[in-house]
């Protein structure tokens, strides 16, 4: 069997295990039958991606189905970069299928979770291996129409409906944008296939055309700001394993599309179209933290987060189409290298943290950091975990988001090299933006750390809290133990993303795998390199020196003191730093630009019993400048055009004819 027939058979598997789910969805083994179902078929899928791209088959591999447009049929190929990809599919697939064996089981609506959860594993494998326009849009529109039935599982809870409202809409919008966007490609002759395409000349103005409507379609599934706003609504909406793929893998998805058009169909870049990228890559990586920032929803706070992760991604994008379209093939492959390696990375680390709020929520039955505190005691496993992906988020040593980073850092460094001044400028004040972005997501994974699990309990749910069950748990570590692995060995993923580079740009990096001690150097030893193995050893070994000199020549004698509590001998749980006490230093700083932050303070007079009250004003300019508007006008129009379904039977001839009337007009004066 070739490999991409493979990846149809477990896709055509998926479907199977979405129809089975129909029919066993009423009964109590449904469950554990689906999940572990896709489990397998995801494992399955994995493998065969994994062995195609580290097996070096030499080419890639096609399947015509009699499908789709009678004379085009469905086109579907597997080659480098659809195998990357495959593999960060599956692997979120398996993981959350894993998650789910244990979090479905509390699952109140399992029939309107099961069925969707395999289709849309399914739809996400079918649009990466669509070779044509047709079935790249019709797989598009089922993976969003089943994600969209996984946000609407809970639909009775309080904002569901307006997130899958918004998703709904958002969705739809991208895929009129890609509809258009293939439509130019495809031209006159109307040739959707890829190949035709990739061969065809494209002028100037189709290119700038369709890089837009790529960026509005794509970029709107991503999270690119401003098309983000679906985002931090409907992924806390959907099931916890769900938010996971949502976040972790389907905005990949949609950065797999990008890529394929940009970078495959188009051809060779131009200069000027990498700003763009660059500049919306750089405002959203800032703007998605600064929103996380402010969030005391610990699945919003992802959600946010999952944007400025994506604005990271783009902005490595935008450096590889500056660097290849001035011939520098080494520093594109570099900074291309960067994008993918986030790409993995992300689908880690930010899975780990959704299955992460899962186990929280399940357990406490709160979202709400203000309300959670002290985990650490009563979930020690989940809050070891959740620390491992705080850290790999924020971009720490030794573990894997901290190389794809540097990476980007380093291809930021060759910015020099690049003739046009434009680029000179652009590419370092973009590189400090994204600093400020690291620096940023930081403080706000400190603040969600330590709010939700350190500390006493703010809440009787906090006090009573168990640890969740074994399978979350083993779906937690794996992914986990990857973050660590990435990060020791990142040699190793280098050199397995270098079928993509050589693929898509045509060069790759140095090979990583014959460096000594396992170290990186992207460009040349001499210039920069990194030993992420050393560096665990390093960390390892000075912390533990630090706890045994601690324990052993600490005082033993017992200190004890008032605590400081605003005047109170014993401070109540309610008196420690909160999330909104880590927020204010960054909100006064760029609220009043970002947000027209505003504090309102109640202070009573002396000898007032009235309680103090502190309130934040926090505006989303972008919603209420952009699609408030939009949406107001519509409804206005809504309401005027309503009078029309009133109308008699002789208005309704009247309009009729008069706008038979214009009609031949307009005909008239055109011809």
């Amino acid at each position: 069997m070739s490999p991409v027939a493979l990846q149809m058979t477990c896709v055509a598997a998926l479907l199977g295990s979405a129809v089975l789910a129909i029919v066993l969805s009423r009964l109590g083994s449904a469950t554990a039958v689906v999940y572990g179902a896709t489990l397998v078929v995801s494992l399955i899928a994995l493998i065969g991606s994994i062995r195609w791209l580290l097996g070096g088959t030499g080419g890639a591999t096609d399947l015509t189905l009699p499908i789709g447009l009678p004379w085009l049929g469905a086109h579907f190929r597997l080659d480098a970069l659809a195998s990357f990809f495959l593999v960060v599919v599956n692997l979120g697939g398996a993981s959350a299928s894993l998650y789910g064996l244990g979090y479905g089981r509390h699952e109140h609506a399992p029939h309107r979770v099961l069925p969707f959860f395999p289709a849309f594993l399914a739809g996400m494998n079918l649009v990466v291996l669509a070779d044509d326009a047709f079935s790249y849009l019709l797989c598009w529109e089922f993976m969003s129409l089943a994600s969209w039935a996984l946000v609407m599982a809970h639909h009775r809870e309080p904002g569901n409906a307006k997130a899958g409202y918004i998703y709904l809409v958002m969705a739809s919008f991208g895929t009129l944008a890609l509809l258009l966007a293939f439509g130019l490609l495809a031209g006159p002759a109307g040739d959707y296939g890829f190949t035709a395409i990739r061969a065809a000349h494209h002028t100037p103005y189709a290119t700038t055309l369709v890089l837009i409507l790529m960026l509005l379609g794509a970029g709107s599934k991503a999270g690119l700001v401003p098309l983000h706003v679906w985002l931090p609504l409907a992924h806390p909406a959907a099931p916890s394993h769900v938010s996971a793929l949502m976040s972790g893998v389907m905005t990949k998805v949609a950065i797999y599309g990008f890529i394929r058009v940009i970078f495959d169909l188009l051809g060779q870049p131009t200069w000027p179209a990498s700003v763009v990228v660059l500049f919306l890559g750089g405002i959203t990586a800032v703007m998605g933290i600064l929103y996380a920032m402010m969030e005391k929803d610990l699945k919003r706070l992802l959600a946010y987060s999952t944007i400025e992760n994506i604005g990271v991604i783009f902005a490595s994008l935008g450096l590889a189409m500056a660097f290849q379209a001035n011939g520098l093939k080494l520093a594109a492959a570099l900074a291309f290298t960067a994008a993918l390696f986030h790409v993995l990375n992300h689908s880690f680390f930010k899975s780990l943290l959704f299955f992460g709020a899962g186990a929280v929520l399940t357990s406490t039955g709160e979202r709400n950091m203000e309300k959670l505190g002290g985990l650490i005691h009563r979930m020690p496993f989940t809050s070891f975990v959740v620390l491992v992906g705080c850290v790999a988020i924020s971009a720490l040593p030794p573990f894997n988001g901290f190389v794809s980073e540097w990476l980007m850092f380093q291809a930021v460094l060759q910015s020099p090299e690049l003739p046009q001044w434009a680029l000179k400028i652009m590419v370092p004040a973009v590189g400090a933006l994204l600093a400020l972005a690291a620096a940023l997501a930081a403080a706000c994974f400190v603040k969600a750390y330590g709010v939700a699990f350190l500390g006493r309990p703010r809440g009787k749910s906090a006090e009573t809290a168990q640890e969740v069950d074994r399978f979350s748990l083993a779906a937690m570590f794996i992914l986990a133990a990857l973050c660590l692995l990435a990060g020791i060995l990142p040699g190793f993923v280098i050199d397995a993303l270098s079928p993509v580079t050589i693929e898509i740009l045509g060069g790759r990096m140095p090979i990583q795998s014959n460096e000594p001690w396992l170290s990186i150097a992207p460009i040349a030893e001499s210039r920069s390199s990194y030993n992420g193995l050393l560096v665990m050893v390093f960390i390892t070994l000075s912390a533990s020196l630090v706890v045994f000199f601690i324990h052993r020549f600490a005082s033993r004698a017992i200190r004890s003191g008032p605590a400081w509590g605003c005047g109170f001998s014993d401070a109540t749980p309610a008196a420690q730093y909160s999330g909104d006490s880590f927020a204010q230093p960054i909100r006064r700083v760029f609220g009043t630009m970002v947000f027209h932050a505003r504090d309102h303070v109640d202070m009573p007079a002396p000898g007032d019993t009235r309680p103090a009250r502190l309130r934040i004003e926090l505006h989303d300019l972008i919603w209420e400048g952009i699609y408030q508007p939009i949406a107001d006008a519509i409804g206005y129009s809504s309401e005027r055009l309503n009078r029309l379904q009133f109308l008699t039977i002789r208005r309704y001839l009247s309009l009729v004819f008069a706008t038979l009337v214009t009609l031949l007009l307009v005909l008239a004066i055109w011809s």
